[in-house]
């Protein structure tokens, strides 16, 4: 059913705890396949002793690299990104496959809704604290919680946990290495996504994972992924979450509608063409 491909690096507590989750709290088949960068505090000793499906590389060759050769070695259809510092809970699966059955299409992109132990203006994320760490973390509190709050079915996934068909993710290529190592890349996926005609971006409020906002990003040079999406699509980020994406807003149809030809819209055109000139 699901293939899970988690790229790591040199996170082996929190990539413990994520694939416990996943044994613990997932009902359907699944293959786990990881990346592991560097690998040095343990990580590849210990994914080899679980005998777990992975690719390894002995230095960090960023986000895009990772997923890719991951998904290269994955072998079912539905391919789920996520990060190693996210725990699932119970139901995750289900609640995407039991979406991906009344769909009738393989063009879609799925998420989950994160929930996140610090406030970050994020509409799609649901904001309650059970810790900052896997020695923190308050797992029987969260689980108590749940499955409250609501949290309404809302637009724009990017971010993991994602699930597209594989067929959709070898039509545009996976994600792209231009990217590496990293930022951005999910927006850009999205967008090829968008490009290649898919018209479903739904995150489900009811799909969950914990995530301990691990901050891997500051230990690579980051490349500037907002120039590169500007310089590759002719537009902002802003412009393609607000008008395109439309995320954060909650999901009231399942296929995505046009962009409305606002003044707004036909302005946040112009201004990204703009600082594309000047870029």
């Amino acid at each position: 059913m699901f293939s899970v491909i988690i790229p790591t690096w040199n996170n082996l507590a929190l990539l413990k705890l994520c694939v416990s989750s996943l044994h613990r709290h997932t009902t359907l088949p699944i293959e786990i396949v990881l990346h592991v960068n560097e690998g040095s505090d343990g990580t590849l000793n210990w994914v080899r002793s679980e005998g777990i499906l992975h690719t390894y590389s002995p230095e960090n060759i960023g986000i895009c690299h990772a997923v890719n050769q991951a998904a290269a070695l994955s072998t079912q259809p539905y391919l789920v990104y996520l990060n190693d510092d996210m725990v699932c809970c119970p139901g995750w699966d289900t609640v995407l496959m039991n979406c991906i059955r009344s769909l009738g299409t393989d063009a879609f992109m799925l998420s989950g809704t994160m929930i996140e132990p610090r406030e970050t203006g994020n509409p799609c994320v649901i904001v309650r604290d059970y810790g900052n760490s896997p020695e923190t973390f308050r797992e029987t509190a969260m689980l108590k919680d749940l499955p409250q709050p609501h949290k309404s079915n809302w637009y724009g996934a990017t971010w993991p946990p994602t699930v597209v068909h594989r067929d959709w993710w070898v039509k545009v290529g996976g994600y792209s290495p231009e990217f590496s190592p990293g930022i951005s890349s999910d927006n850009d996926f999205s967008m090829k996504l968008w490009a290649t005609g898919c018209r479903i971006f739904l995150g489900l409020g009811a799909s969950r994972v914990y995530h301990f906002m691990s901050r891997s990003t500051g230990k690579v040079v980051r490349n500037d992924g907002r120039k590169q999406f500007l310089l590759k699509w002719g537009m902002t980020q802003s412009t393609f979450d607000r008008h395109f994406l439309r995320r954060g807003q909650r999901a009231t149809l399942v296929r995505l509608p046009e962009p409305e030809k606002t003044l707004l819209y036909y302005w946040d055109l112009l201004r990204g063409k703009i600082k594309r000139i000047c870029a």
